[in-house]
Formats: structure tokens, C-alpha cells, sequence
């Protein structure tokens, strides 16, 4: 595995890390917010952070992220991010992210219709894996209206993610992310007007923390998908699974039971490999330094 992919999987699971802070401040916030109301505020937060960033920028770099792929990419984080606001007030933290994941799951037959990549047969294993894994946890016992809902997100996350490849290499990412949140901001508030209601500022505060962690998210996912191709990254995706489901453990009590845990090491063990190799590998190269010749 190359360097560039390496350091492309290392991001995506910080950008996940960052997601799952965004999550649990989203749990915190348990649906008192109308949900496009809340997706518009926190867009236009995007936007008057990014705003002193974008202006900074020579003209024609500001003028690049204003372009068709863009705008469909805001549509479709739009859609997504309201979909996520339901799955996750509604789910556990666990079950709402397993339906999230089929966002990776999706992009390995996505990456080879719209971007005409060509995965190994080790990723359409891992793959396969992973969509039993949310199988499990997605059993008819455990089905809520909401778990839609998160695939809904995962579905728009997903062909989102494979429309970055579809950008410009040379784009800036300031402007990306700026035009990205600022193409969001019509639809999402034709949505909120009809169910706007008065709100706290203790929810503006959380809305903004969940504003500067979907920024991170974003901005490293931009950076690591330009990086490598997706079929071959998209498993690290799975790692915020493990992550929120720590969270839930630890801050709400939402304790997974064995058939969720299986799911879940099913969606997590085909990124394991990955990891084992590169430690393991690291672990030989002291050895073999230090032996007589």
C-alpha cells in the first residue's frame, strides 16, 4: 500500500473521530432544534466562518468552488444531514452510525459505475463483510423508521464523497467548503420556514461545536479522497463506528448487546488488516536493524 493511501486512511479516521464528536453533540441536542432549521443554521455558521478564509483568496481561486459539482454535492449534504439529525435522535449512537455506514459500503459499487474504478477482490470481500455486518445490526426487532432515515444519510453521504473525485485537483479547499455550505443555504431554508421555531442560545452553542466538527470532517475528507482512490480507502470510513459506540457507552449509556457488537465487528474487522500490517511491519524493522550480520 502506498504512502499517499496510508496518510489518506490515517485522515479519514481522524475526520471520523471528528464526526463522532459531531454525533454525540447531536445527541445532546435530542431533536429540540427542528431539523432544517437546524441544518440551515448551521450552514450559515459554515458560511460566516469560512467567509474571512474565502476572501482572503486570490478572485479566481474564490470563484472555483462555484461550480455544478459543488452545488450537487451541497444537495446532497443537505439531504444527508437531516437525515442524520433524525437517525441519531431517534437510535442509539450505534445503531444510527451502523446505517451510516452503508455509506462506505455503497461507495465501492459507486467508485466503479460513476468513477469507473477497478477494486481487488480483497476489497469486494471486505466489502461483502461489511453489509453483513449492518444486516446484523439492522435486524427486524431492532427496526425503527428512523434507521431509513440513516440510510437516507449514508446514501447522500456516499455519492457526495464520490463527487469530490469528480473536482478539480488544483481546487482550493477553502473554497470548496465555502461554496459547498453557501449552495446549501436556499433549500435548506425553503425546508426550515414552515416548522421555524424559537430557540436557545445553549442550542446555537451546540449547533456551532457541531458546525466546527462537520468543518473538520469535510475538510479532511476533501483532503484524503484526492489522495487515493476511494475503493481503496473507504473502509477507514468504518472507524467512527468504534468510536461512537465508546461514546455511547460512556456518556449515555446505550449499551450494544452481542448481535450489535457482532454487526459491528463485521462492518470494523476489514480495516483491521490494514492497521495489523503497518504495525506489524513497523515492529519487524527494529528487529531486523538489530540482528549481527
Amino acid at each position: 500500500m502506498s504512502k499517499a493511501t496510508n496518510h489518506a486512511i490515517f485522515l479519514l479516521v481522524l475526520a471520523n473521530l471528528l464526526a463522532s464528536f459531531s454525533d454525540v453533540s447531536l445527541k445532546v441536542l435530542n431533536g429540540e432544534v427542528p431539523t432544517f432549521q437546524y441544518v440551515f443554521i448551521r450552514q450559515f455558521l459554515s458560511v460566516m466562518l469560512l467567509l474571512p478564509f474565502w476572501l482572503k483568496l486570490p478572485r479566481a481561486t474564490r470563484m472555483q468552488g462555484g461550480c455544478r459539482i459543488n452545488f450537487l454535492r451541497a444537495q446532497f449534504i443537505l439531504v444527508g444531514s437531516g437525515c442524520a439529525m433524525i437517525a441519531i435522535t431517534h437510535l442509539t449512537l450505534a445503531t444510527a452510525n451502523a446505517m451510516f455506514y452503508v455509506g462506505p459500503i455503497l461507495m465501492l459499487p459507486l467508485s466503479i459505475l460513476l468513477l469507473k474504478e477497478r477494486p481487488n477482490r480483497g476489497k469486494v470481500i471486505a466489502t461483502l463483510i461489511g453489509f453483513m455486518g449492518v444486516l446484523i445490526v439492522l435486524r427486524p426487532e431492532h427496526f425503527h423508521w428512523a434507521a431509513i432515515a440513516g440510510l437516507g444519510s449514508a446514501l447522500a453521504m456516499g455519492v457526495g464523497n464520490i463527487l469530490i473525485k469528480r473536482l478539480s485537483d488544483d481546487q482550493h479547499i477553502i473554497s470548496t467548503l465555502f461554496w459547498t455550505s453557501l449552495m446549501t443555504l436556499p433549500l435548506a431554508l425553503a425546508f426550515a420556514l414552515p416548522q421555524w421555531a424559537e430557540i436557545e442560545w445553549r442550542h446555537v452553542g451546540w449547533i456551532m461545536a457541531i458546525n466546527l466538527f462537520v468543518l473538520g470532517y469535510h475538510a479532511l475528507v476533501v483532503v484524503a479522497y484526492k489522495k487515493a482512490p476511494a475503493s481503496q480507502i473507504a473502509l477507514a470510513e468504518y472507524s467512527g463506528l468504534v468510536f461512537v459506540t465508546l461514546f455511547g457507552v460512556m456518556w449515555f449509556d446505550e449499551i450494544p448487546d452481542f448481535l450489535t457488537l457482532l454487526g459491528i465487528a463485521f462492518i470494523v474487522i476489514p480495516m483491521m488488516p490494514v492497521q495489523w500490517r503497518k504495525w506489524l511491519r513497523r515492529k519487524a524493522e527494529p528487529v531486523a536493524q538489530n540482528q549481527p550480520h
